[in-house]
């Protein structure tokens, strides 16, 4: 009997053979996507003679903290992280709620201007403003130079409201006609029942949200002119520029860094790298506590209603 059982469970060696070919084939992937990763970090805490011998890194050599420490005492580090964090999470903010907003209006069947929105939404897919017209009109709205600039254009895109559409129709709607009847209005029914089921679409629409904000390079160097308000990635732009070399390091504002690449004791790699690194880290902290909900978020309401 035993015998017989284990015949039943165990696989055809066709399918254990691809399960091995596919774990292989995974784990490659990893060391692909996880090797640039480590190198970065490697180089950022390694001494700037290891550096300088360069080859293979996977783990710090002489290990060393000093180049964040330089890194975070430039002028500006400190503000334009804040000013990251604060677009990212404004811009976050905004475009789950208005994008969801907008989502459950048009998954509402009795909707008076379901349709004409939904024209207008598609047309939006296909046609844009482009840039100077877009600088024109944020010129018109008093917007340039604002925080408000960066947070509130283009946080209501027509493919994410069709995604949030799909999924509401899929797993909220028919709880609707039973609130309604017990006399709840729609704004309740959007934050009590809406709301509360769609926590998959919404981790998932949120971290490719934020993700895009923390990267965000093109529209702040276009809108934005005080350098009191800009991003990290713009600070990061001109602090790699300036320690492209070491001839570089008299455009350095940070007088530390200056002096530590002029003695050799870091080289620009260093500095470059721990740039990088402060840079990615927070993403890299808060995707695996969203990756969960990547599937359900991206697939179950594809493939309802």
């Amino acid at each position: 009997m035993k015998s017989a059982t284990k015949n039943k469970i165990k696989k055809p060696l066709g399918e254990q053979i691809f399960d091995a070919a596919n774990i292989v084939f995974m784990v490659l992937i990893i060391l692909i996507m996880a090797y640039p990763m480590l190198y970065v970090l490697s180089i950022s805490l390694s001494s700037a003679n290891e550096v300088n011998k360069g080859g293979f890194f996977l783990l710090p050599r002489e290990f060393t903290i000093d180049a964040y420490t330089i890194v975070f005492k430039e002028p500006g580090i400190p503000r334009s992280y804040l000013n990251t964090v604060l677009y990212t999470v404004g811009g976050t903010f905004f475009t789950l709620l208005f994008t969801s907003m907008i989502a459950y209006a048009l998954s509402v069947q009795d909707f008076v201007f379901k349709k004409f929105l939904t024209v207008y939404l598609t047309i939006t897919m296909f046609i844009g403003g482009g840039m100077i017209p877009s600088y024109l009109l944020m010129k018109e709205l008093h917007l340039l130079d604002t925080y408000w600039v960066i947070v509130i254009p283009g946080c209501v895109g027509a493919y994410n409201v069709i995604l949030f559409r799909t999924f509401f129709k899929g797993n909220a709607m028919e709880l609707r006609e039973a609130a309604m009847i017990d006399g709840a209005s729609e704004f309740r029914i959007y934050l009590q029942i809406v709301v509360p089921l769609s926590t998959a679409i919404f981790a998932t629409m949120g971290l490719f949200a934020a993700v895009g904000h923390w990267n965000g390079y093109f529209s702040h160097l276009i809108y934005l002119k005080s350098s009191e308000k800009f991003p990290y990635q713009l600070i990061l732009r001109r602090l790699l520029n300036s320690v492209a070399d070491l001839t570089n390091a008299k455009e350095l504002d940070n007088e530390m860094a200056q002096e530590a690449l002029r003695n050799q004791k870091y080289n620009a790699k260093n500095l470059q790298m721990a740039a990088i690194f402060i840079g990615m880290a927070p993403i890299l902290c808060v995707y695996p506590f969203v990756q969960k909900y990547f599937v359900k978020g991206m697939f179950v309401g594809s493939l309802k209603g």
